[in-house]
């Protein structure tokens, strides 16, 4: 069984029921989710004209391995409406694996733990909430260590 951290996010239409969505489904279908963060709208990250996000980090357990994780968000995220037209583009819904136990994976479509995750202040923030003291295994240093040296100051606002 392997703890692993991702980050939901979605930009078009309503948002917050985006987000429920993939959670639920994320428990029925790629693992149990044991611990999430509060909502946080954040500004739009590599493309700034567009709608903000709302992020929500997440803690499961899972049996899959990391490329069938991989698989099973990415059907789940295709499930839900997700449409590629273009990088850093409006979404209905993003799902992305940050921290994957201590694992260190370089493959072709899936690196863990994510590569931007020290520089991007929305997803820091809500994974700092649920794992503090989550450890980046290539930085060597905690969740909580990476968002006080994060240069990203983009607004990021929990909601109630």
């Amino acid at each position: 069984m392997a703890t692993v951290y991702l980050l939901t996010g979605s930009n078009l239409g309503d948002r917050t029921l985006q987000l429920q969505q993939a959670a639920a489904r994320i428990d029925q279908q790629a693992g149990s989710i044991e611990k999430s963060s509060l909502c946080y709208e954040t500004a739009p990250w590599g493309k700034t004209d567009q709608p903000a996000f709302l992020n929500q980090a997440l803690c499961i357990t899972t049996v899959l391995s990391p490329t069938a994780l991989l698989r099973a968000l990415l059907s789940i995220e295709q499930q839900l409406g997700r449409v590629r037209a273009e990088r850093y583009g409006p979404r209905a819904i993003d799902i992305d694996i940050l921290l994957y136990d201590d694992w260190v994976v370089q493959e072709d479509q899936l690196a863990i733990p994510h590569p931007e995750l020290p520089y991007r202040r929305f997803a820091l923030l809500p994974l700092a909430e649920i794992a503090p003291l989550g450890w980046h295994p290539t930085l060597k240093c905690t969740v909580e260590a990476l968002l006080l040296n994060c240069t990203d100051q983009s607004p990021a606002h929990p909601l109630d």
